[in-house]
């Protein structure tokens, strides 16, 4: 198989950013613990009770600030730095540690946190301080029209038609530390295998989609990537 591959695309979801101290959404732990995903997750919930939604994702900024890229984030970001064939990252985190570890080919299709989306211009743009205090938009200087430059359930994930054509073109499509529930991200393997590629898994535990995959792999992903990413430069198709 690995001697075919030239173009990959990879999907990472909460347990990549688990290890780093990055509290997921679901599970006993989660985020939602104390709130309903319609009270913070949702358009209707910013129109109806935007102070609670603000206060939520500042509280999600600030606490990017505590903790740092594991050995996946870095493994990933070596494999973007030294693979000569096409590859894309795309992540349904909206955390920044793709980005601190070095990852360049990156592609954030939920939005991310360190961003802002000016609801009076349209226009985005990164943003680390605090929302709910109603800052004014650099770009219109019109005040308290910033909201979290996040994909909220209902709304359309970011540059679909980007990754559509990335999971057409590749040979290997990879998906670590998802749990295969979320569309359209869940279908993804689908059309990858669709279009020929070789597919495979990488999760704590088997996501609601692994038996839409070639190959499961099952543990942390700071252990199970980086001994795939080695193993792939490791065939000399870099």
């Amino acid at each position: 198989m690995l001697q075919t591959i030239n173009n990959i695309v990879i999907l990472t979801g909460a347990g990549v950013s688990a290890e780093s101290g990055v509290a997921t959404f679901r599970g006993p732990d989660g985020l939602w613990e104390g709130h309903r995903v319609e009270d913070v997750a949702t358009p209707e919930a910013f129109v109806r009770d935007p102070a609670l939604v603000q206060k939520f994702y500042d509280e999600r900024r600030a606490k990017l600030k505590t903790v740092e890229p594991n050995a996946a984030h870095q493994a990933l970001a070596r494999l973007d730095r030294t693979w000569a064939g096409e590859l894309l990252l795309v992540t349904q985190n909206v955390d920044d540690l793709h980005d601190r570890a070095g990852s360049q080919r990156l592609l954030h299709m939920h939005g991310e946190l360190n961003s802002a989306w000016c609801r009076a211009c349209d226009a985005h743009f990164a943003f680390e301080g605090e929302m709910a205090s109603g800052p004014v938009c650099p770009h219109c200087h019109v005040p308290g029209c910033l909201r979290p430059d996040i994909v909220w359930f209902g709304e359309m994930p970011y540059q679909m038609e980007r990754i559509e054509a990335a999971l057409a073109r590749c040979d290997l499509f990879v998906s670590i530390g998802t749990s295969g529930a979320v569309y359209p991200a869940a279908g993804f393997v689908q059309t990858a295998r669709y279009h020929g590629a070789r597919t495979l898994e990488m999760n704590l535990d088997p996501s609601e989609g692994s038996f839409h995959f070639h190959e499961s792999r099952m543990g942390k992903a700071g252990e199970l990537v980086p001994d795939w990413v080695d193993q792939v430069l490791s065939h000399g198709l870099c």
